[in-house]
């Protein structure tokens, strides 16, 4: 009995632990049970890094002359293995997001990107306000009696045409103090960042970025000085390069595309106020030029500066005592030769005054050139550069001819008449045709009458010998003799259907 009775109070005391080990055991392992498909489930939590202009081992912009430029940059940034929320910052605001492409230059495989997001709400008085719709801020307004400014709590309850505060029981709008805020908003940012997800298989690497931007252009302007004579001139050309893309890149690698590059049109992001600046690099010709694909490149033999809100200017070329021919033109209008005007057409009509030139090696030239405008100057007789005109050229390649216009003749005239018109069938006419032509400069000069006729012509008789210049226009250049007159008959045929 005492042996019996021993044994069960030995047991008792075991009975009593496993009743009570038994259960947190069981809820133990149902815990570890329970996190175990967490743990090996959920992706670990990416480190934050973030990269600024300061990073840039080297950056190129390829600008084009239809305001939109390839930037492309270099950086060594600091990561970690595994995943990676990269925020890049120093980007333009007038990124397009959907050209950004990211590579690593340690090679294939050693990062992976997994999303990509452009982050663009920026900091701003009005933003942080709508930022703090129905949370609490400090408003502070200055007391006269005290000399100090009283701080009060107070909601924010809508910014929808101005601020509407909830302050004690009181609910005001217009109030006369300042607002202090406790905090940024995580989701405003100061510049315009992308924001990559990235997983990285190494600690530091050298990222390639390149993306498209917006409000980024240039274009030419080219200034000729005209010789005593005007059949030479000196012809410099300039490259004007205006950043407003909102992104500033320093000891940049410049190259400029020139021709028509078709791009699908979207709409252009909000205007900006801008500050315009200039800079007038070295006079010397520094850029050199290459075909590339069917457009034509030019490359900045040195690194330049493009800062936001600039505009610089660089020379393109610089070409002494090329050859120039001066023209004086006469043009006509088509519905002349499609009904009776009796009388007098035109009187004291002024005739344009032109510049042509080679394209050429053998003039001095040789390189295509893009499209811009032609100012063009010359010496009066006191050594001073006046303006005589200017004009708008296309892009001209190597070996054409250019046209520019400096505007109308002072000392040479002329008066057109009609002098007969007959009805020829529904669509036709005969019509005769008499054009005084008055110089009164010191020198003889050559006027080229163009007569755009508009249909099928025929000269029936005329007064000096006519050369076709196409289907529908024809043209006389007689001679007009220093202080005298020529007049110019002729009858055409035109047929217009």
């Amino acid at each position: 009995m005492q042996t019996r009775a021993h044994s069960s109070l030995a047991r008792a005391p075991i009975a009593a632990f496993l009743l009570l080990a038994v259960p947190l055991l069981l809820a133990a392992l149902l815990l570890l049970l329970l996190a175990a498909p967490r743990a090996a489930g959920a992706a670990p939590e990416p480190t934050h890094l973030r990269s600024t202009p300061a990073d840039r081992r080297e950056v190129a912009i390829t600008v084009y002359n239809q305001d939109f430029g390839l930037v492309r940059e270099t950086r060594s940034v600091g990561l970690a293995r595994g995943p990676v929320e990269l925020g890049f910052e120093g980007v333009a605001s007038t990124i397009q997001p959907e050209t950004v492409a990211i590579r690593s230059l340690a090679g294939e495989g050693a990062l992976r990107v997994l999303e990509q997001n452009y982050r663009y709400d920026l900091l701003s008085p009005q933003k942080l306000l709508e930022k703090y719709v129905g949370r609490n801020v400090k408003v502070y307004r200055w007391n006269d009696v005290t000399g100090h400014e009283e701080a009060h709590d107070a909601e924010v309850l809508s910014t929808n045409g101005g601020t509407v505060l909830r302050i004690g029981d009181e609910i005001t709008f217009g109030y006369p103090g300042r607002i202090g805020f406790p905090e940024i908003p995580e989701n405003l940012i100061a510049r315009p960042s992308l924001v990559w997800l990235l997983d990285s298989g190494a600690e530091k690497q050298d990222l390639e970025v390149s993306y498209l931007a917006n409000s980024m252009g240039w274009s030419a302007d080219y200034v000729l000085v005209l010789s005593p004579d005007d059949a030479q001139g000196d012809l410099t050309g300039w490259v004007t390069l205006d950043n407003r893309s909102g992104a500033s890149y320093e000891n940049a690698k410049l190259k400029l595309v020139a021709g028509d590059v078709q791009r699908i049109r979207k709409a252009m992001p909000a205007a900006y106020d801008m500050r315009v600046l200039r800079a007038a690099e070295a006079s010397a010709p520094q850029f050199s030029e290459e075909s590339f694909f069917e457009y034509h490149l030019y490359t900045l033999e040195r690194p330049a500066t493009l800062l936001d809100n600039e505009k610089k200017q660089i020379t393109l070329l610089q070409a002494p005592e090329i050859g120039l021919e001066k023209h004086f033109v006469l043009r006509g209008e088509p519905q002349w030769f499609r009904g009776s005007y009796p009388g007098a057409l035109e009187s004291k009509r002024k005739v344009s005054v032109l510049l042509e030139l080679d394209n050429s090696e053998a003039n001095g030239l040789g390189m295509p050139l893009p499209k811009g405008t032609v100012r063009v100057y010359k010496e009066d007789s006191d050594g001073g550069r006046q303006f005589v005109g200017e004009d708008s050229i296309d892009h001209t390649p190597r070996d054409e001819r250019i046209r520019v216009k400096l505007g109308e003749a002072f000392d040479v005239v002329a008066d057109r008449r009609q002098m007969e018109w007959r009805e020829q069938g529904r669509c036709g006419s005969e019509s005769t045709f008499e054009i005084e032509i008055r110089n009164h400069k010191d020198t003889d000069v050559a006027v080229e009458v163009v007569e755009p006729a508009s249909g099928e012509w025929e000269i029936l008789r005329s007064s000096h010998p006519h050369v076709r210049k196409d289907a529908n226009r024809f043209a006389f250049t007689p001679t007009v003799p220093a202080h005298g007159s020529t007049t110019v008959t002729y009858t055409v045929r035109v047929k217009w259907c």
